[in-house]
């Protein structure tokens, strides 16, 4: 970075934050897209309004406490955090606009004709408003707050995303009042059924704002208007200066309520005195609101998209088990021979599920270790240990209580398994733990023999069915060892500094990317023929990205298939014409890591949990393993990177100047990657199923 000029940066980096909008951005196209099913695309406008949340709550805050606190470093590509600020508030507010357009202009009326559809309560009748009246007073004035709000000392606090409403009011004096009421938004339902008409709502805030004649008894109600309040919830957690961890992440949680105010949303017919009071009152300025049409905060198209209305989702995707994966039994014979890899969610979470299970259903197993930073709210991974430590088996847990945003989870889960006598550690002070690792030891007749998973994805169930992720088992010993001495690393004092197999962060990792991209670039120099392909969820690293250019420069040919954030500019003459990005937005999330290098007809291909992200690479505890089978060395090549390369019907092309065209066939065959793998997993288990069925006869 250093050796480079400043004027230079604009042409070799793309901003980060505007990558993750141009991301965002495609999650919105998708909501667009009238070929995905219409509930289907009601979750997309969901997603892009929560993405943009969690992008405010983390990205934006942490600019702006850069920006107050004076900091004046650039961004690689060469903006101030106040730079950055203001290219953000030109470019999200218009994005959000076009969530609302998309739903009031496309998808509201297509539902309709489908029998679903949110009404406003002024244009039903006059029998439907006063059903909805009586629901209003038995069910939702007891769960009301009017407080007044003004910019006094005594402000009302509005917390993280709450909706609510802002009244205005007169009580006959010259000037109106202003009063908030926040709306129970999970006590009960924000999409209210409207009595007789099957999936007709009405929104919650819509019939509280028909009925505040109630809250303000003998005062003239003369507005109601919706808002929201998105706030700083990147609390820093500073266990160095905490005797307990534990009573830090309770204390992060309570504080991530209380963060300062980042953006309010509103209803852009709120006139513009009320929202000046808003403004002053939350300390905000223009650029950090957001006046829009349709309804504040989307995540209620979740409750609409769960309408028992099959015809308008997308077919049903049937994760597929393989035969040699159908038990835990059949798994541990099969892994004993060969590696086994699995591409989630065409193949079912199950065998991973049965694996971890095996640690108190069979008696041989004597002990297991495992890692856990996302695993939900209910975790039969989680069951299992505690059953396992229920049997008297030896179990340790590596807890991640600093996976944001799940804190809470892990630490109920970390409690229980704490009582059910499991090894529980919490990791480092100054480092995540993310990767995702599963030791497990088992008595055979020759003797004591330990079986591996490594997962690109969260021991978690529920996303299982929904992300794209790889998972790989193997007994391999330096592997296991590998596996074994990390373990003892994350839970006691190891200071391990060399791995046989695995490319460990903060250890080795980043070298162990970088030796790769030079030897790569060497093989090219010398005999052509040079190769990388790489499937991550962010490119960010500066030094990675370098190293990329000057591979790129000699000639070697790159394709790196980025869902997310990507800084790297391709096709820049001199610096990046060898290189191609593309990005695959569809029904699941593309969540695998892949990294892969054809060394010279020799591929060196890596997987695990990292990201060429500065954090993945220096601030985490990440796992890259190798794959070594040809076999399957050959799968993940022609089975996952080249499909997804051929994609032509959810893949995005990345250009130069940081915009994205999606690809179209054009004059080829559609070829959407995650369809085709969805049949390519149920063709697998079935001949994985005819070989078994061959071998029992022959048997």
């Amino acid at each position: 970075m250093s050796r480079i000029k400043d004027s230079e940066r604009t042409q070799r980096y793309l901003n980060r934050e505007l990558s993750w909008l141009q991301f965002n951005k495609r999650v919105l196209e998708e909501a667009a897209n009238p070929s995905n099913p219409p509930l289907e695309r009601l979750k997309f406008l969901a997603i892009h309004e929560s993405n943009l949340d969690e992008f405010y709550m983390v990205r934006v805050s942490g600019l702006i406490e850069q920006f107050e606190s004076g900091v004046l470093e650039t961004s690689p590509d060469g903006l101030t955090p106040n730079d950055q600020l203001q290219v953000i508030a030109e470019t999200a507010l218009p994005q959000r606009r076009k969530a609302s357009q998309v739903y009031e202009e496309s998808l509201r009326p297509l539902l309709e004709s489908k029998g679903i559809a949110i009404r406003a309560y002024d244009d039903l009748s006059e029998k439907k408003r006063r059903d909805l009246d009586h629901y209003f007073l038995q069910q939702v004035f007891p769960l009301c707050t009017p407080l007044q709000l003004s910019t006094t000392a005594s402000v009302p606090f509005i917390s993280n995303r709450s909706l609510n409403l802002i009244v205005e009011l007169s009580d006959g004096g010259n000037e109106s009042k202003l009063a908030r009421v926040k709306v129970p938004v999970g006590t009960v339902p924000r999409a209210i059924p409207i009595k007789g008409r099957k999936h007709e709502y009405v929104l919650l805030e819509d019939l509280m704002g028909a009925n505040l004649r109630h809250l303000f008894p003998g005062v003239e109600v003369i507005g109601s208007y919706a808002f929201r309040v998105i706030r700083d919830a990147d609390i820093e957690i500073r266990e160095i200066e905490a005797a307990d961890l534990i009573a830090s992440i309770e204390e992060t949680l309570r504080l991530r309520r209380f963060g300062d105010p980042v953006l309010l949303q509103i209803e852009r017919k709120a006139p513009s005195h009320v929202v000046s009071t808003l403004m002053s009152v939350l300390k905000l300025d223009p650029q950090d609101v957001f006046s829009i049409d349709g309804p504040i905060d989307m995540a209620v198209f979740w409750e609409l998209a769960r309408i028992d209305r099959p015809d308008l989702r997308f077919p049903p995707n049937v994760p597929q088990v393989v035969e040699s994966a159908s038990t835990a039994a059949k798994l541990f014979e099969a892994v004993s021979k060969t590696d086994l890899l699995l591409h989630h969610p065409y193949d079912s979470f199950r065998p991973v599920e049965e694996f971890v299970a095996a640690s108190h259903t069979d008696p041989s197993v004597f002990g297991i270790k495992q890692t856990l930073y996302r695993v939900g709210a209910e975790s039969p991974i989680v069951e299992s240990l505690l059953s396992a430590a229920g049997h008297g088996k030896q179990v340790a847990a590596m807890v991640e209580l600093k996976a944001r945003f799940d804190e809470s989870n892990n630490l109920v889960w970390a409690r229980a398994l704490e009582r059910a006598g499991v090894h529980v550690t919490y990791g480092f002070q100054e480092l995540k733990t993310h990767c995702k690792l599963c030791l497990l030891v088992r008595r055979q007749p020759d003797g004591l023999k330990s079986y591996v998973h490594i997962g690109t994805g969260n021991y978690n169930p529920s996303t299982a069915r929904l992300y794209t992720d790889l998972g790989f088992f193997t007994s391999n010993e330096d592997i296991c060892q590998d596996v074994s001495e990390l373990f003892n690393y994350l839970t006691g004092y190891s200071k391990q500094t060399k791995y046989r197999k695995l490319l460990v962060a903060p250890v080795n990792l980043r070298e162990g990317i970088l030796d790769r991209i030079r030897k790569e670039t060497l093989l090219h120099k010398r005999h052509g023929g040079g190769r990388i392909i790489w499937k991550l969820n962010h490119l960010v690293d500066p030094e990675v990205i370098d190293a990329l250019y000057v591979a790129s420069h000699a000639g070697v040919k790159i394709d790196l298939l980025v869902r997310g954030v990507c800084c790297l500019r391709p096709g820049v003459p001199e610096i990046s014409e060898n290189i191609r990005v593309l990005s695959v937005v569809g029904r699941f999330l593309e969540h695998s890591r892949v990294y892969y290098f054809e060394n010279q007809g020799n591929p060196d291909v890596l997987v695990g949990s990292a990201d060429a992200m500065r954090r993945n690479l220096d601030r985490r505890v990440e796992v890259l393993c190798p794959v070594e089978k040809p076999e399957l060395i050959k799968y993940i090549k022609e089975r996952v990177l080249d499909v997804y390369l051929k994609d032509n019907v959810k893949a995005w092309d990345l250009h130069s100047d940081g915009t994205y065209t999606r690809r179209h066939p054009k004059g080829d065959r559609p070829f959407e990657a995650q369809s085709y793998l969805m049949m390519l997993a149920s063709e697998r288990a079935q001949a994985s199923r005819i070989e078994a069925e061959d071998l029992a006869e022959a048997d």
